[in-house]
């Protein structure tokens, strides 16, 4: 035991080491880019950020998050296997434990910012981009990342915080000052996460709304705009109660209805769904196999369009889901860490392997609908289906992007009174608000860009704090389960 324990800790200290040395270097290359971009034009300025985010979401981040995946998968003696556990303590309540909300409700909140846009169309992309074996890399990391969001949990709890108004707070900004030392990296960490919750978590997905509905339905832009900004204000200037409160009921219920509507699709397409799952086995090794309109690849490449979205997907090792876990009321850090590792096992695990299968059975039902679709595949996959299939994808795209507003406002706030105190609340609320409606109304493809860079930098910091405290992890893991 002693020199698995020795041999985990050095482990520790070579990932972090490498983390560290690839976190300053791409700081120091990132601001000589942003320095000279002032000089450039906003496109040349686009071009840049387009760039860089796409390095990082390319291999590098693949390979440290899926690192970090394994070896905590590893280090934590699998914590998969303790996922119905996880479902069973979801709907538990602690009432005598400090936290604002409900164990179910923060991992409902949790959710609701992880379930988007990119359980649907993110998985048709990866579909197009790889082939259909993108889906079953896509579900391996789904469940391997359930071990890191387990110790992003389990930090959270073990390192929150009371604040003057009674309220808890945590998040890898306390895991890195409290439990490492490190305030520099989680200052970093909340402002790379108060700017991407404007992007990602708020104009993205309001713009995603308003385009879908003015298309189906032809309601002027600006009426959706304001409208999905009143719905989201009466939420938002609640706090983390109210959020959590509108989240309890709504996101069990629009993820219970999609689920279902999914399986409806599959029991039409009934003929096909074990050709289906055979040629998306099929394909994760051989890519070749899936012929009809797609190309073909290499292994790699049908391994990499899964696993990126699939990280991309539940957020695993971002940091977070972890902020609203701290919130939880709970006495017992392992249960809340085996809570909050129940969302990736629903988000990827479920729904995105659900949505893999209705895309792939509609292409063998349907041999018009082509590979080479890309963004619109999931639209021509559910539009086959009479009568549910178009109302179905949405409804999942409307709920799913207005629950990702509702989450992610709580991520920015709490990063935003880390790093200017209660008094930047109110300021934080309203600005949050107003940039619903401006995302609404206005083209984002820098706002897009600029986001997917912000969500690769939070997620660095948050690493680093996941491997050299993973030791913390296992040793609250045997005194709490003891």
């Amino acid at each position: 035991m002693q020199s698995y324990e020795q041999f985990s800790n050095y482990a520790n200290m070579c990932f972090a080491f490498v983390y560290l040395f690839s976190y300053s270097l791409g700081r120091f290359v990132i601001l000589h880019y942003l320095c000279h971009s002032l000089l450039l034009t906003n496109s040349n300025m686009e071009e840049i950020i387009k760039a860089i985010s796409n390095f990082l979401w390319g291999w590098p981040m693949i390979i440290m998050l899926l690192g970090t995946h394994l070896f905590l998968t590893i280090r934590l003696r699998f914590p998969q296997l303790q996922i119905f556990k996880a479902i069973r303590l979801s709907v538990k309540r602690d009432k005598d434990a400090p936290g604002d909300v409900s164990q179910f409700g923060a991992l409902a909140t949790s959710l609701a910012a992880t379930i988007g846009t990119g359980n649907i169309v993110g998985v048709a992309t990866a579909v197009a981009l790889g082939g259909p074996g993108a889906v079953f890399w896509c579900w391996i990391t789904g469940v391997l990342g359930i071990a890191t969001k387990y110790a992003e949990g389990l930090l959270a709890v073990k390192y929150r915080v009371k604040t003057r108004n009674g309220k808890m707070i945590g998040g890898p900004m306390f895991a890195l000052q409290k439990g490492l030392g490190m305030k520099w990296l989680a200052v970093l960490f909340c402002i790379f996460t108060a700017i991407a919750s404007f992007g990602i978590g708020n104009m993205v997905q309001s713009n995603a709304i308003t385009i879908l509905c003015h298309e189906t339905m032809a309601i002027p832009e600006w009426i959706i705009g304001l409208s999905v900004t009143m719905l989201a204000a009466l939420v938002i200037l609640f706090g983390v109660k109210g959020i959590a409160r509108v989240c309890t009921a709504f996101v069990p219920f629009m993820a219970l209805l999609y689920v279902i509507g999914c399986l409806y699709i599959l029991f039409v397409n009934i003929d096909y769904l074990i050709p289906a799952l055979s040629l998306i086995i099929k394909c994760a090794f051989n890519p070749e196999a899936a012929g009809g309109g797609f190309v073909g690849g290499s292994i790699i490449l049908t391994a990499r369009y899964g696993i990126a979205r699939g990280l991309f997907s539940n957020e695993s090792g971002m940091g977070s889901a972890p902020i609203v876990a701290a919130a939880a009321q709970t006495k017992n850090p392992v249960h809340q860490a085996l809570v909050s590792s129940s969302a990736t096992f629903w988000d990827t695990v479920v729904i995105c392997l659900l949505t893999g299968l209705v895309i792939i059975s509609s292409i063998l039902a349907y041999p018009e609908i082509s590979y080479s679709d890309g963004g619109t595949l999931t639209k021509a996959a559910f539009s086959k289906i009479p009568f549910i299939g178009t109302p179905l994808l949405t409804f999942g795209i409307i709920t799913f992007a207005f629950s990702t507003i509702l989450g992610w406002s709580y991520y920015g706030e709490r990063a935003v009174e880390y790093l200017g105190g209660n008094r930047m609340i109110l300021v934080y609320r309203l600005l949050y608000i107003a940039a619903i409606f401006l995302g609404s109304v206005f083209e984002l493809s820098l706002v897009w860009n600029l986001s997917d860079l912000m969500n690769a930098l939070m997620a660095l910091p948050n690493l680093v704090s996941l491997l050299l405290l993973s030791g913390v992890v296992w040793t609250e893991t045997k005194r709490w389960k003891s």
